[in-house]
């Protein structure tokens, strides 16, 4: 639903040079979950645009958030802005290295075991093992290794046994509503 432009934003020297939207987004698991987006654009993008674009937000929102726990992205302690660019750059750039790894060990069939299903490698799980890796830590390279195998086949177990319990309640939910 297109907005009233606001006369103090949305117009420069007198001249409309954006519009406002309000976007609504039901869930499709949920669909009584209606999720709310307040969208700026210039005056030639549409609405089919500017959803399209909504869209990215959750794929960003993780990566930012990725790159908070593995990279450091949050932990800047600069006063000026070329020190913060430099941080966030690195950060970012170390982000898109483990994620790039980590497809490629995908690609390759990293994630499987000779004896159990395990879970994909994970930018975390990729960031582990290159820091046991380091030149220092020849002894702790065998022991991560295995750790990691041995996280990954119980996390593989855990998530198994959860869409079990979950598929199990829904199937109960969804009895109870037919009632």
């Amino acid at each position: 639903m297109q907005l009233r432009p606001v006369t103090d934003y949305d117009y420069q020297h007198g001249v409309l040079i954006r519009r406002r939207w309000a976007l609504a987004r039901r869930s499709l698991r949920r669909p009584d979950e209606i999720a709310y987006y307040l969208g700026y654009a210039p005056l030639d993008v549409d609405a089919d645009e500017l959803v399209r674009v909504a869209g990215f937000r959750w794929a960003i929102e993780e990566c930012f958030q990725a790159a908070k726990n593995e990279c450091g992205l949050d932990e800047y302690e600069v006063r000026r802005y070329v020190g913060w660019y430099r941080h966030i750059t690195l950060a970012m750039l170390a982000h898109a290295s483990l994620a790039a790894m980590t497809a490629q060990a995908a690609e390759k069939g990293g994630s499987t075991c000779a004896d159990a299903e395990v879970i994909e490698l994970t930018v975390a799980e990729v960031r582990r093992l290159l820091a046991a890796h380091a030149p220092r830590q020849h002894r702790a390279r065998t022991h991560a290794l295995n750790w990691s195998r041995w996280r990954r086949r119980r996390q593989a177990v855990a998530r198994h046994c959860h869409y079990r319990r979950r598929d199990h309640s829904f199937e109960g939910q969804a009895g109870r509503s037919h009632r």
